[in-house]
């Protein structure tokens, strides 16, 4: 009887010790949840507002910024599929606003890296952006690259992507693999006028395009359409000039030598002087078997380009 008292009060305390405990355990945990959730409350909005700021640089064009604020996400979340697709997007433009050749390679790499790897990340990817700038980032890579060039540009299309430009520069890269065929197909595509053409469209390089391709499938008549559709409108003197050289070349070749002429003698009147003028002149007039005028187109040409080999030639197979 004199024990049982005791007893019981040890039996209460041992209870309270274990129910401070659990609600120490209870208390503890409900810490370390509210801890986590504000942790990662804090990564999300900080997320956010890093994704959000890199759409605000994108959408205000500055694509620098962009494309530094993205590599350095990446330093953090290499497979983060929206700073991948950013900063390749964010590389293509800085690409394409570089004047030395090799800063808008280095920019290209950086993109088609960045864009590969994405797809990587997000194989279900499907509408059609990445595949569109992979594409013309190929394209701008060179000619040896003009096959991806096809094959990103065409997904692009599959995918319903159909971007205004989409068939010029498939006739370019088309071209440059020598498949003619398909390069004047989609070049035919191109010529259609679109909500998203401007009062220039279609651009003077792309006739003169066209007409390159026509020129290698061996239909003269055609590429003359183009070549003197594209003199009449260009406003470019380079382009004119190239246009010139090649009508000039087909209607030599036609057997039209007065017309060709006309056309060689217009590049020196608006050009002055042009080594590949002149050595065309050259080859009208030995032609007509005028030697001497010949020779001296050629030695002109040569004069202007010492580099101009085939008028190197020909004054080196003739004598004193």
């Amino acid at each position: 009887m004199f024990n049982e008292r005791p007893r019981s009060e040890y039996g209460h305390q041992a209870r309270r010790k274990q129910t401070i405990k659990t609600a120490l355990l209870v208390i503890l945990a409900i810490i370390l949840c509210i801890s986590l959730a504000f942790v990662l409350y804090n990564w999300k909005n900080k997320l956010g507002t890093e994704k959000k700021e890199l759409l605000h640089l994108w959408d205000e064009g500055v694509y620098d910024k962009a494309f530094e604020l993205s590599r350095t996400g990446l330093e953090e979340k290499p497979m983060d599929y929206f700073l991948l697709t950013l900063h390749g997007f964010a590389s293509y433009q800085l690409a394409i606003a570089q004047i030395n050749n090799f800063d808008t390679l280095t920019y290209i790499d950086e993109c088609i890296w960045s864009l590969r790897k994405a797809l990587q990340v997000k194989n279900d990817a499907n509408d059609g952006r990445l595949q569109y700038v992979l594409g013309k980032a190929y394209y701008y890579k060179g000619s040896g690259y003009a096959d991806l060039a096809v094959q990103f540009l065409e997904e692009a299309r599959d995918l319903s992507y159909n971007a205004v430009d989409i068939p010029e520069y498939l006739g370019l890269a088309y071209a440059a693999i020598q498949d003619y065929r398909s390069s004047v197909e989609a070049f035919s595509q191109a010529l259609v006028p679109s909500a998203e053409s401007t009062s220039d469209y279609p651009s003077d390089l792309l006739l003169l395009a066209i007409a390159r391709s026509y020129i290698a499938l061996d239909e003269p008549e055609t590429a003359t359409a183009y070549l003197l559709r594209c003199i009449e409108t260009s406003r470019d003197s380079n382009t004119v000039i190239t246009a010139r050289l090649l009508l000039g070349d087909i209607l030599a070749k036609a057997g039209k030598s007065e017309d060709a002429e006309a056309q060689f003698q217009a590049i020196l009147d608006e050009d002055g002087e042009n080594a590949e003028a002149h050595f065309q002149l050259g080859e009208l007039y030995e032609e007509r078997g005028n030697r001497t005028r010949a020779r001296a187109e050629w030695r002109r040409a040569w004069n202007i380009d010492s580099t101009h080999a085939k008028a190197r030639e020909r004054l080196a197979r003739l004598p004193n």
